[in-house]
């Protein structure tokens, strides 16, 4: 990993790199070092204790430990430039979800976001303008979402056939302990904090052909506006993690590809049956009628499998220990590890990576 070093073009001011670069200008047009230092003039965050421009960034570990996870976008896996739906996906959108989803992998262990690192693969005709936005969106998630502690500090890029973006993101348990997936125990109470199924809501509002010509994005009400922005930009409860900690959570993790294959998760990790009821997923109903009327879906099914809301899922000892701001979903049972809902095993899970 490099942290954007070895050009002198990525010192440049602003002023001298703005004036190297055309308005409509490409990656291949404007070359790595200029690439570099457009995007160092767009990531605003907390500064690293010694960040870009060496071969290695440092940070600051309080007590000594720290936890990292790492994730990837993809073009035409994780997102599409242009959608069925004739929606267009940003440079903003990506950098904004590249964030939030590594943001909520640190906050399911009840830490705090405190640096991260980007990697870039980009083909060579991708905008200038629309490779400024990932760096855009990156830095205001991290402000909007409450990471304003978090430091950019560094990162790579390669010229590939598709765009990417990895970031790994490091965190502080600020003297806490970490909660991990293997502490649930028979008796818990299972709670959900953030939105369930607007995401996946928004996914198949994206999907939808046009019909007749007609725009489709021009007929999505105010709610499915709403669920195809959820998609595109991401809003996990980042205060909740550190919170769940200090109310005694016994596990918990990020709902990133449905509520069941992640309760799963936990189920096999801690020994237990997870047992959910179906109406207490329904707290997003309101916001989900629309998508589901246009798509004839069950918008409860949206909310026991979609993915992509990065929500956060968490056991808690008794119903007084679960913070406000969560909602209650089922209890923790001994047996066999496994999901029920409604007391019967569900026949999908949710989104796995690898099956077809």
């Amino acid at each position: 990993m490099t942290t954007f070093e070895n050009d002198d073009a990525a010192r440049l001011p602003e002023e001298s790199l703005a004036a190297a670069v055309v308005p409509d200008a490409s990656v291949e047009d404007s070359g790595e070092g200029r690439l570099i230092g457009r995007l160092l003039s767009r990531y605003r965050s907390a500064p690293a204790l010694l960040g870009p421009g060496d071969d290695a960034a440092m940070i600051a570990a309080p007590d000594g430990r720290f936890v990292i996870s790492v994730d990837t976008l993809v073009e035409d896996q994780d997102f599409r430039v242009v959608w069925p739906s004739g929606m267009q996906t940003s440079g903003y959108d990506v950098g904004w979800k590249s964030a939030a989803q590594n943001l909520s992998d640190i906050n399911a262990m009840g830490a705090v976001a405190t640096a991260a690192v980007i990697s870039l693969s980009l083909p060579t005709d991708t905008p200038m303008e629309w490779v400024e936005g990932i760096a855009e969106g990156f830095s205001d998630a991290l402000e909007t979402l409450g990471a304003r502690q978090c430091s950019i500090a560094g990162g790579d890029m390669g010229r590939s056939g598709e765009i990417s973006i990895t970031a790994a993101v490091t965190g502080t348990l600020q003297g806490a302990d970490p909660s991990v997936r293997s502490g649930a125990r028979a008796g818990d109470i299972i709670a959900v904090a953030g939105n369930l199924g607007a995401a996946a809501a928004g996914l198949a509002l994206l999907d939808q052909a046009p019909v007749n010509s007609v725009s489709v994005p021009e007929t999505w009400s105010e709610t499915e506006l709403r669920c195809v922005e959820l998609q595109l930009r991401p809003e996990p409860p980042l205060s909740q993690g550190p919170v769940a900690v200090q109310h005694g959570a016994t596990s918990m993790m990020d709902i990133s590809d449905g509520l069941l294959r992640d309760a799963k998760r936990i189920a096999r990790s801690s020994g237990v049956v997870m047992s959910i009821s179906s109406e207490s997923v329904d707290f997003d109903a309101a916001l989900l009628k629309d998508a589901a009327a246009r798509c004839g879906v069950d918008s409860r099914a949206w909310s026991l499998t979609g993915g992509e809301g990065h929500a956060l899922l968490a056991t808690f000892p008794r119903l007084t220990d679960v913070p406000q701001g969560w909602n209650v979903i089922g209890k923790v049972l001994a047996g066999e590890p496994s999901v029920l809902v409604d007391g019967v095993a569900p026949q999908e899970l949710g989104f796995d990576h690898f099956s077809s």
